[in-house]
């Protein structure tokens, strides 16, 4: 089947699709073996000038011949694409199957195999936005109906914009959209902060801009690239009694870290919610 042989329909053609598309097309299949469905014409005149892809407007019968189905569509969503995909699938016990692969975030699995009538078939993602640039991570979890097989597929089409991350239980899931999915808005917001403090200082803003992204690229490389944990990276940079002990003083008594770790646990919280919410609709 691989590399060229996969068939691949994606249903929504927005931002993270298209990023998935871009590391597909002519690498783990041919464009023409990935079909798009949906109702933006401009974006799927892009996808196939761009790519080769086929295209639809809405669900239609090339779905049914494709290996992995991926569902690229807001929670909110998934529930009325599930009624237009139901007609196409095969019965939840046929011998083949293709494989759903759902990156809507909050929508258990359990939910969509009960919209979809007992399909099994299922396996759940929560990629991030640097997956947009190739630099992504995925946290992937696999429904008891999935083969070896089809979990090395939806394992290699998530890898076409980065990093992966199987987990045991698909409700930590909502932790690695809190940590992950969430994460990079609050590296920007920490950028933020870091860019306003320097133009306060005096720095120019471009100045403050170009200190503020080179310091956070160089230093995740650094973590990416050193053997030791974060905090000994951390405590290599502070004297005590620098500039550094000052500005992680200063952070400690504001409570930033137990700020943070509150954060995160909001959003996990926020996700588990979606899920009830969403997954409430039949």
């Amino acid at each position: 089947m691989y590399p060229t042989e996969l068939k691949i329909a994606f249903i929504g053609g927005g931002n993270m699709a298209t990023a998935l598309i871009a590391g597909l097309a002519g690498k783990l299949t041919a464009g023409a073996h990935i079909h798009v469905v949906d109702p933006n014409a401009a974006a799927l005149d892009l996808l196939r000038a761009r790519y080769g892809v086929t295209t639809a407007s809405q669900a239609d019968g090339a779905l049914s011949a494709c290996d992995v189905i991926v569902l690229a569509v807001k929670p909110q969503a998934m529930r009325e694409v599930a009624a237009q995909l139901l007609p196409l699938l095969p019965p939840p016990d046929a011998s083949a199957q293709p494989l759903i692969v759902s990156i809507a975030a909050g929508i258990r699995a359990a939910d969509l195999s009960r919209w979809l009538r007992g399909y099994r078939a299922i396996v759940r993602c929560m990629p991030n936005t640097p997956a947009l640039i190739g630099k992504g991570i995925t946290g992937m979890v696999a429904a008891d109906g999935v083969s070896a097989p089809q979990r090395a597929a939806a394992d290699a089409i998530m890898c076409a914009v980065g990093a992966t991350v199987w987990l045991d239980d698909e409700a930590k899931i909502d932790a690695v959209t809190a940590v992950s999915g969430s994460g990079p808005a609050y590296v920007f917001y920490f950028i933020e902060a870091m860019q306003q403090a320097a133009t306060e200082l005096g720095l120019s803003a471009q100045q403050g801009r170009e200190l503020a992204l080179a310091t956070f690229a160089g230093a995740a490389q650094l973590a990416l690239e050193a053997s030791e944990p974060v905090g000994v990276l951390r405590e290599r940079v502070t004297s005590k009694g620098g500039t550094t002990h000052a500005a992680l003083t200063s952070m400690a008594q504001a409570g930033v870290r137990e700020a943070i770790v509150d954060a995160v646990k909001a959003a996990a919280r926020r996700g588990q919610t979606l899920g009830d919410e969403f997954g409430s609709v039949d």
